[in-house]
């Protein structure tokens, strides 16, 4: 009985051009009390590896989040799969708006301690005390009441290339750096403002709208499926797009369209440019903002000291690499020093406070 993934991705790219048929890429989450994680990883497994499903699926005592792609022509068994399990009986899938049949080249599913980090130790925490879930329709109002504070839940990298209309971006790495920081700056308007939050899909603001609702909170609101959902309501309805840039995606596509406008900037020499790359040299490895012109120039480094480590044959990079952890740069997502033109910090309530 197979458990694990067995083939490389580049084998597994040649299989997917081989069977040359469409694959859908999606994505979903549900927070639930799973007795036996270990034992449903492995059930999915094997079941979805049956149905040629790749992609990245972490499953904790608290739920499951999963993103993934599949053949269409599987979709409808893979449906019903999901319909048997009663906490994922008529789960929302949000189905990309880019679809890329190389977006995954591997089944993972992995068993993690939380589906979404956040760093909190409090048993009287319950997630599934969440806020109210907001449509598109009723998101764009609550956006433009002047008693809302909109909130971006996701990472620095991922709001530089795209955002709502008025949102706050935090400057942080990671989710449990937000929840802090946002409920100090927020901390005297717990009981009149609406604090209004929005991520990729959903699970981060779900989690994080019951986090504020357990600390006091009078008014917490998220939107529903996120970005993902948000797009395909524009796009289904005629309803106003209030997202401007791209939203960020964590596959190999790294990132979907919403808009037409390009808010971010090469962070090499500046000029506008609005889409990831991952720094050549192995050892390295940062994830940054590079055109076309500097990719070409830079031989798709981040720095001119890894581009001649990247120039050195394979072994000696491979020799250089031994005995040295993971890049601390590789975790920063574009904070590197070296990058002139990297995300400027800022007091993200700044403006907020002066109103």
């Amino acid at each position: 009985m197979q458990l694990y993934n067995k083939l490389s991705a580049k084998e597994r790219a040649e299989l997917i051009e081989k069977a040359g048929k469409d694959r859908l890429t999606l994505s979903f989450y549900a927070y639930a009390q799973i007795g036996n994680p270990q034992q449903l990883r492995d059930h999915l497994f094997i079941k979805w590896d049956g149905l040629d499903v790749l992609g990245r699926i972490y499953v904790a005592q608290e739920g499951i989040n999963a993103q993934l792609s599949l053949p269409a022509d599987n979709f409808e068994n893979f449906k019903i799969h999901l319909d048997s399990i009663d906490f994922l009986n008529g789960i929302r899938l949000n189905i990309a708006i880019e679809q890329d049949n190389m977006s995954f080249l591997k089944l993972k599913v992995k068993v993690r301690d939380k589906i979404v980090a956040d760093g909190l130790n409090d048993e009287t925490f319950d997630v599934t005390n969440k806020g109210v879930h907001l449509s598109a329709k009723d998101f764009n109002k609550m956006l433009a009441n002047p008693n809302t504070v909109c909130v971006d839940m996701r990472n620095h990298y991922e709001s530089e290339i795209g955002h709502f209309y008025g949102a706050v971006t935090p400057d942080v790495d990671t989710f449990r750096e937000s929840l802090d920081i946002i409920e100090a700056d927020l901390h005297e308007h717990k009981e009149e403002k609406n604090l209004l939050m929005y991520c990729t899909g959903g699970i981060r603001c779900e989690k994080a709208s019951a986090y504020y609702k357990h600390k006091g909170f009078k008014n917490v609101y998220q939107l529903e499926g996120g970005i993902i959902e948000y797009t395909r309501q524009v796009n289904t309805e005629g309803i106003e797009n209030k997202f401007i840039g791209k939203n960020f995606v964590f596959d190999d596509r790294r990132a979907e369209k919403i808009s037409d406008d390009v808010i971010a900037k090469c962070h090499q020499c500046g000029d506008a440019f609005d889409i990831h790359t991952n720094c050549a040299n192995d050892a390295c490895h940062l994830l940054f903002l590079q055109c076309d012109n500097c990719k070409e120039e830079m031989n798709n480094c981040c720095s001119t000291i890894c581009q001649e480590i990247h120039a050195l044959p394979f072994e000696a990079q491979k020799e250089l690499r031994k005995g040295q952890g993971n890049s601390n740069d590789i975790f920063k997502k574009g904070r590197a020093d070296h990058l002139p033109y990297k995300k400027d910090l800022r007091n993200i309530f700044e403006t907020f406070k002066k109103e």
